[in-house]
């Protein structure tokens, strides 16, 4: 087949597979994960009855099976419902805030790699990367930053003075922790040595994961290099999930829209569409979270056991396999953040400020030089 062909069709059924069907399908069900941990946490039943109406149909009895239909229900409720636009708004931007916040979200995506690749029986090898360039981290940071002109705009068009004081929450906010989340991945990138989120993988399938990095050049033990690296890359690793956190505007860090004090913060105007584009922006940035953690701390798609990857990738389709070991992580980290939410109280606004610029930059900073005379000995 021809290559340019092959590369066409492949980046459409890549697209399609990891944006409109995995990516969708985590998000509606990211939002029934949510109900259902917070319940057992608040022990509550949570939903469990939206399920298949039998008995409309002739039927002696509904099929519940746990409420997992209630994502569906969710979703035709938002189109269904009036698409209202209150007549103070800037109507122009009150309707593309919800596009800003949700389309960066998606397309960080693109450079997330899903899995290590297929053969298709044409002798064909496709990589399960949307987009597999050599800046990945960068894109990612450049294109995620865009969403907090979403919310701002959206508070600012909203003609609202809790909506206004959400967005302007958010800029602030989004200021004081992407610097140190910035700084706190330096040390990582130094010891990749490179940005490629793909060959980032692929170094951790050969030498273990990074926060467990039992193995190098595929043999097993305790070197001196791993342990000595261990502490600055833990570092980074709590740095950097704090500010995931504060990216994806989850608690402790919701203070943008934290009902006790502003109502709904930036989205108190919206509904119908508008207001589940908002709610999906926030689920796919923390899948989009939890997938950069994944993939630079603990392995992306890699089980973590390089005879293991070695062999699967010798397998034809073991890019699937590798595909499912990458959404279990991911899974793994979503139900992580859901936890957190329900779990930890809402830091004040000057708490979070205390944290971004006089805590976690000095850190950061200080583990880049750690990281850095670390490697320096070692290397």
């Amino acid at each position: 087949m021809d290559i340019d062909l092959v590369f066409i069709l492949s980046t459409a059924v890549k697209i399609i597979l990891f944006t409109f069907v995995i990516s969708l399908l985590m998000v509606a069900y990211a939002t029934y994960a949510e109900r259902r941990v917070s319940a057992i946490i608040q022990d509550r039943v949570g939903p469990n009855r939206t399920g298949i109406p039998l008995t409309l149909f002739g039927g002696k009895k509904d099929w519940h099976f746990f409420g997992l239909i209630q994502p569906i229900a969710d979703g035709v409720k938002n189109l269904l419902k009036e698409d209202f636009t209150p007549a103070h708004v800037r109507k122009f931007f009150f309707w593309i805030a919800p596009a800003l916040t949700l389309i960066p979200a998606f397309l960080c995506l693109a450079v997330i790699p899903f899995g290590s690749s297929v053969t298709l029986p044409t002798g064909d090898e496709i990589k399960l990367v949307i987009a597999d360039i050599d800046i990945g981290p960068l894109f990612v940071f450049a294109i995620a930053s865009l969403s907090v002109y979403g919310i701002t705009i959206a508070g600012w068009a909203s003609n609202n003075k809790y909506s206004f004081l959400g967005g302007v929450r958010s800029t602030a906010q989004m200021i004081s922790y992407e610097i140190a989340m910035g700084l706190s991945i330096i040390p990582v990138l130094m010891v990749y040595g490179h940005l490629n989120l793909n060959n980032i993988v692929q170094y951790q399938a050969e030498n273990g994961w990074l926060l467990l990095p039992l193995w190098k050049d595929g043999v097993f033990g305790f070197y001196l290099q791993n342990l000595l690296l261990w502490i600055p890359m833990f570092i980074s690793f709590v740095i950097f999930l704090t500010a995931v956190f504060a990216e994806t505007n989850r608690m402790p860090f919701d203070l943008p829209e934290c009902e006790t004090e502003l109502v709904g913060g930036y989205h108190t105007e919206y509904s119908s569409m508008k207001f589940a584009m908002f709610f999906m922006g926030e689920y796919c940035a923390m899948i989009v979270g939890s997938a950069l953690v994944v993939t630079l701390f603990f392995g992306g798609w890699a089980v973590g056991i390089p005879a293991v990857d070695s062999a699967i990738s010798e397998m034809a389709w073991g890019g699937i396999i590798h595909l499912l070991v990458f959404l279990v992580k991911v899974v793994a980290f979503i139900v992580t953040f859901i936890w957190v939410r329900w779990t930890v109280p809402r830091f004040k606004f000057d708490q979070l400020m205390k944290l971004g610029w006089v805590i976690f930059f000095e850190l950061a900073v200080v583990n880049i030089v750690i990281a850095a005379l670390i490697l320096f000995y070692v290397k």
